[in-house]
């Protein structure tokens, strides 16, 4: 008995060994996180309360950049570019919402543009592209990040 009792004993602390886990460390564990983020995607894109109302997240972000380009495109629609520059008839905007949610707005013309004055026309955003409605800033991971984007807004519209 006593031996048996010896052996089942040298058995348990043997097999104690099979029940140990390592447990990963703290930097181990945030770089499997990090890399598990996708970086280039937010969680909620910006949004406007009239946006918010909506619970479908494709509905949001396109009534969202619907509101941006029509916005632009109203407060645009003063004739200063239509009288400087007669055949521009659309112009990207890239659009920076910053965490704190104000709004930067340049415009995007090609590398080997010499058909505009960019000065102008950036100078002339500046000016008329100011008092916007409140813009909610994306979220990634509960925290409110910066995004920007690039939107086309027709300046010059056919009758």
């Amino acid at each position: 008995m006593k031996r048996f009792s010896f052996l089942f004993l040298f058995f348990i602390i043997y097999s104690c060994q099979y029940f140990d886990k390592q447990v990963p460390s703290e930097k181990e564990l945030l770089d499997k996180q990090i890399k598990e983020i996708n970086w280039k995607e937010v969680d909620e894109y910006p949004s406007i309360a009239d946006c918010e109302k909506l619970t479908d997240a494709t509905q949001r972000k396109q009534c969202f950049f619907e509101f941006m380009a029509a916005t632009i495109q109203q407060k645009l629609s003063v004739d200063t570019l239509k009288v400087l520059f007669p055949k521009l008839d659309t112009i990207e905007v890239k659009v920076t919402v910053n965490p704190d949610a104000t709004m930067k707005f340049e415009p995007q013309f090609p590398k080997d543009t010499v058909a505009y004055d960019t000065i102008k026309i950036d100078s002339i955003l500046r000016i008329k592209l100011v008092d916007f409605p409140k813009v909610n800033p994306a979220i990634k991971r509960g925290i409110p990040v910066k995004t920007q984007f690039i939107l086309p807004v027709i300046i010059k519209t056919e009758k």
